[in-house]
Order: C-alpha cells, then sequence, then structure tokens
C-alpha cells in the first residue's frame, strides 16, 4: 500500500514538472509575440544577431576568424543610423528560432528566407535580396538537369529553405533520388567537402552561396549550376512578433540605405553587378 502511494506521489510529481515545462514554453513563446524590445536596445546601444557563421558571402568567418560579409555589413550600416553597435552570434542553424525566442538573440539576420512555416513563427522586415534554389554538381558526373538525379545522393543543409522545398515539392528532387531523402548537414561547407570526393552527387543550396563559393575556387569550371523550378526565395530580416518598432527601424534603414548609395555600394563589394536587390527597384 505504501509503495503504491509512493508511486501515485511521483506520477503526480511528473505531471506538475510537465505542466510547469509547458507553461514555460508558452511564456517564452508569448512573451516573443508581444514584448517589443527596441527601447531596451536603444538604452543599451547594442543589439543581438544569430547567424551560421559559415553562410558565405552573408556571414562567415575568414581563416583568421574575423566575421565578414554580406548581411553583416549591411546589418551594421542599418543599426549605425540609429547608434546602435551589431553584435553577432554564432548559433546552430536548426535552432535559429528556439534562440531567437529564447532572447539569447535579437534577430535572424542570415541569408533567412521567407517561408510559410517560418511566417508562423516569426515575423519578417521587408525583402533586401531575391535567391534561387540551384542544383550544384560535378561537370564530371553529366547531370544537366534535376531528372538527372535519378538514384542519386543528395544533400541539403539543415534547416534550411532548400531542405523545406525538397519535402514541398516532392515530384522535383524528393521523388527522384536515392532514398528519397536528402542528406543533410550542419553546414554547406561540409556539404561542399562531400560533394568533392563524391559522397553526394548534387547539393541543393542557395545560389547566393553558390556562386559565391564557386568563383572563389580554384577550379570553378569543375561545377555545373542548374536551376529548376523551385519557387524564388525572398531574403530578410527574422524578428519575434513582438519586436513591431524594431522591424519599422530596419525597414525604414534599408530604405535609407537603398536612397543614399550605400547599399547598392555592399552589393557590388559582395555580388558585383548580378544581383536582384527589390528595394534598388522601387
Amino acid at each position: 500500500m505504501k509503495f503504491k502511494a509512493i508511486r501515485i506521489w511521483a506520477l503526480l510529481g511528473l505531471v506538475v514538472g510537465l505542466a510547469g515545462i509547458l507553461a514555460g514554453c508558452a511564456t517564452v513563446t508569448q512573451r516573443a509575440d508581444t514584448a517589443d524590445t527596441w527601447s531596451a536596445i536603444k538604452k543599451n546601444k547594442k543589439v543581438i544577431i544569430g547567424l551560421d557563421d559559415s553562410f558565405v558571402p552573408m556571414g562567415f568567418r575568414q581563416k583568421s576568424g574575423k566575421l565578414v560579409g554580406y548581411d553583416i555589413d549591411l546589418a551594421r550600416a542599418v543599426f549605425k543610423l540609429y547608434g546602435v553597435k551589431a553584435d553577432f552570434q554564432s548559433i546552430d542553424w536548426n535552432m535559429n528560432v528556439t534562440e531567437l525566442h529564447n532572447g539569447t538573440i535579437d534577430l535572424i539576420w542570415n541569408g533567412f528566407s521567407i517561408t510559410p512555416q517560418r511566417e508562423k513563427q516569426v515575423a519578417f522586415s521587408d525583402t533586401y535580396l531575391n535567391n534561387d534554389q540551384v542544383l550544384v554538381t560535378l561537370k564530371k558526373d553529366n547531370i544537366t538537369s534535376y531528372a538527372g538525379m535519378q538514384d542519386k545522393v543528395l544533400g541539403a543543409q539543415t534547416g534550411s529553405s532548400g531542405a523545406n522545398d525538397i519535402d514541398t515539392y516532392p515530384q522535383l528532387l524528393k521523388d527522384r533520388i536515392k532514398n528519397h531523402e536528402a542528406v543533410t548537414y550542419d553546414s554547406f561547407t561540409n556539404a561542399f567537402i562531400d560533394l568533392n570526393v563524391g559522397r553526394i552527387k548534387g547539393l541543393l543550396i542557395d545560389s547566393t552561396y553558390a556562386n559565391y563559393y564557386i568563383k572563389h575556387q580554384a577550379h570553378p569550371e569543375d561545377y555545373r549550376v542548374t536551376v529548376g523550378s523551385f519557387p524564388k526565395e525572398k531574403f530578410a530580416v527574422g524578428t519575434r512578433k513582438g519586436d513591431v518598432t524594431m522591424r519599422r527601424k530596419i525597414n525604414a534603414g534599408l530604405k535609407r540605405l537603398a536612397a543614399n548609395g550605400q547599399l547598392k555600394k555592399i552589393n557590388e563589394k559582395w555580388f558585383g553587378s548580378n544581383v536582384d536587390t527589390p528595394l534598388l527597384k522601387k
């Protein structure tokens, strides 16, 4: 009888503990959806931006360890307008929304594509760059179309919009590739290593990353980039839904950079003239 009572109390304790955890999760999400943190950020003169620090050319570390990239320059330029310093925090890209809601970071600014799934959890700034998902292969493998990936191994980054596209539009690649599943990687850098040695035969990747990476290889002519039928993507800044003022400040800052010529200079620095920027078309 005593043993039975102990078991009941143990189960009650477990239930109460789980309820506390769930309540804590709800509180974190509720705070992320309602709290406007701009006043605190302005007072502290610092905003923390989460990124995958291997995503060239958006944000990546040079051999010296210095963090550079298109989004780095753009974020710093925007927040300089408000006297706020942009600090950057390397994160597990697959946990980006969790980090944002927990308050570990204030923004996700790193080639972050707008998707219906992400819009359920975060709010986005205006689009500042358009992007495509492309298939990168080695020319020696003679894969000239998505159909050429039949029964071959495909790679993608964990948590990326490309990985999401594979599942959302299975007729394009998922139904063709080996095991009908992509091999996923923590970073595109590791994915390219496997592509180069033949562990995978194709890599679905953002065109911005692919074009920059290939351009800076010793033999760029070894690669083939194939554009398929995936929808065009829009890069924007991911914010907590409650940060209405933050989004308004970012959008206004991006427009000012477009108007004063700084955005064009940043584009030319990282991409040359071959870049699709909606803000410069308005």
